[in-house]
């Protein structure tokens, strides 16, 4: 009986072993990161492209812009004049959703807004121009459009440790409904390869994080949304030189959930992807033209005056100068841009993306 079971002992070993080595030409060939002519990617991390120096004084010269609070205790001081809730704390409620509304005036003036100074910031060239408003990026490349930026970099809560800043991202890893996927495809290189088509999914699944919590690792599964996100699947068509991939303009949509899961939508237009791939990640910008109606929307629905006070993020002063500094897709009718020129700071970890079996997969056509 020993012998018997020696035997089948050591038979297991050897098929385990001959398994192991079989699989190594197997395991070799997704080390490169492309299996089938195919390789993916999840999202992991996401910021508002923010320009920073060491001490601000650059870009933010006047210093930071005050938040609610501060805003609030300067209209509506302590001086002993009787006024009503309806005065004072509804009617900045009020102006966070109708930021024309109400004149913001102090005693001594005009409540300011700091724009970024400086012309340095992160982002592409979205219009193939180079204007006068256009900024420099930090490796020299001209023209750059990022007008979001003058308008959030001297707001505390968008810069790299800021309230927003910091949520963005926790919510990211917290919300599955946050997962956005990419696949490359027809791709024989990620060297150079002049023709790739690229596809946006919503993904299903939770990230895979290190057992620290400190990283997400390549190699995981996930699971592409062909159902409920059918609107969110954008195919797009682009090239890689040198590792860094881009794409042509197409409108993307991504899914995007903010505090305590509040779940929307983000439009981008005329976006195009900047990313520098790797077989186990991927690294760089999503340049766009958002709309500056949905932007405050959004920001408005998911920073309530108590949370964004933490950031010193005042919705109705943000709101005004969205519109002042917007610069695309002016309205037909009265002709003032609609849209404004915007970078996202994105990192990928590589997946292995899987498509539902269903009966009737949608049809995507390339976005134009």
């Amino acid at each position: 009986m020993r012998s018997l079971c020696t035997y089948f002992s050591r038979s297991i070993v050897a098929a385990a072993m001959a398994m192991g080595l079989a699989a190594l030409p197997y395991y070799g060939a997704h080390a490169a990161g492309i299996t089938n002519r195919t390789i993916g990617y999840v999202l992991t991390n996401k910021y508002w492209a923010v320009y920073t120096t060491a001490d601000a004084k650059i870009e933010c010269p006047h210093g930071f812009n005050d938040g609610p609070r501060e805003q609030f205790a300067k209209l509506f001081p302590n001086d002993g004049v009787k006024r009503t809730l309806l005065e004072t704390q509804l009617a900045r409620e009020a102006d966070t959703w109708f930021p024309a509304s109400l004149e913001e005036k102090t005693a001594q003036g005009p409540l300011p807004f700091y724009y970024v100074g400086g012309s340095t910031a992160i982002g592409l060239n979205l219009d193939g121009k180079v204007g006068p408003n256009d900024f420099t990026s930090p490796e020299g490349e001209p023209g750059i459009d990022n007008q979001l930026y003058r308008v959030i970099g001297c707001v505390a809560g968008f810069r790299p440790g800021g309230a927003y800043y910091f949520f963005m991202n926790e919510y990211m890893e917290r919300y599955a409904f946050n997962r956005v996927l990419i696949e490359i495809t027809n791709v024989d290189s990620l060297v150079n390869d002049d023709d790739v088509t690229v596809t946006v999914y919503r993904g299903l699944d939770p990230l895979l994080g290190s057992a620290d919590g400190k990283n997400f690792l390549p190699g995981g599964s996930q699971r592409a949304d062909e159902r409920w996100g059918q609107r969110y699947i954008t195919r797009l068509k682009g090239k890689i030189v040198n590792g860094i991939l881009t794409t042509e303009p197409a409108n993307i949509l991504l899914p995007y959930a903010d505090t305590f899961d509040c779940n929307t939508d983000q439009h981008f237009k005329a976006a195009r992807l900047r990313l520098k791939l790797t077989p186990t990640g991927a690294e760089g910008l999503l340049g766009a033209y958002v709309d500056v109606d949905e932007w405050h929307r959004n920001m408005a629905i998911n920073w309530t005056t108590h949370h964004a006070s933490y950031g010193q993020m005042s919705v109705p002063s943000i709101a005004r100068a969205l519109r002042q500094m917007a610069d695309g897709y002016p309205d037909p009718v009265t002709g003032k841009n609609t849209a404004i020129s915007s970078a996202i700071q994105m990192k990928f970890v590589q997946a292995y993306i899987l498509h539902p079996t269903l009966p009737h997969r949608p049809t995507v056509a390339l976005a134009r």
